[in-house]
């Protein structure tokens, strides 16, 4: 994604992940064989143990300096979220419309038109929704308030903030 900040090192970690669950398989395949403990078994663990620990090391320096170097510009958030017209909200709005008995597939078509009908209209899709009367049939005002509070997507950010602070970290990492 070239308007990211750091791609290169994102997707770095990203195809870094794939390898270690890569390892991952190899050493799950190795258990079913410890109690043979034949050559396979340790030929693979000589090369997945110090490869996995190292790339791991490397993966998490990497993904913390990524972390200690973002910048949060609430403003520019804001306007971002605005101009999405609220389309976020599109698979809580779905999933409420199946809760409220709608069969799957006519839900996803609904939900799907509203968005598109605020993609044309440059309105916010709550508007479209509350505009729309096979919608507005299965819901109420109250259901349509949770569907759009952006609070929803924020409830547990608190929790895991505070969750980070009191984790204990090495402050000067190998490089």
């Amino acid at each position: 994604m070239p308007q990211k900040r750091n791609p290169i090192k994102s997707e770095r970690i990203a195809g870094l992940a794939r390898v270690l669950r890569g390892y991952a398989a190899s050493g799950m395949e190795n258990q079913a064989l410890w109690h043979e403990r034949d050559i396979s078994h340790s030929s693979a663990e000589r090369i997945i143990l110090p490869d996995a620990t190292t790339l791991l090391h490397y993966a998490l320096v990497s993904m913390r300096q990524i972390v200690e170097g973002m910048e949060v510009r609430r403003e520019t958030m804001r306007r971002n979220l605005d101009a999405g017209l609220g389309l976020h909200a599109a698979s809580r709005l779905l999933r409420e419309l199946v809760d409220a008995g709608l069969v799957r597939d006519a839900a996803y078509g609904l939900v799907q038109a509203a968005a598109q009908r605020a993609r044309e209209t440059g309105h916010h899709v709550r508007d479209e929704v509350a505009a729309d009367a096979a919608i507005m049939k299965r819901l109420d005002a109250a259901a349509l308030s949770r569907i759009f509070d952006e609070s929803l997507a924020l409830a547990n950010a608190g929790l895991l903030v505070d969750r980070l602070a009191v984790l204990r970290v090495n402050e000067t990492p190998t490089r």
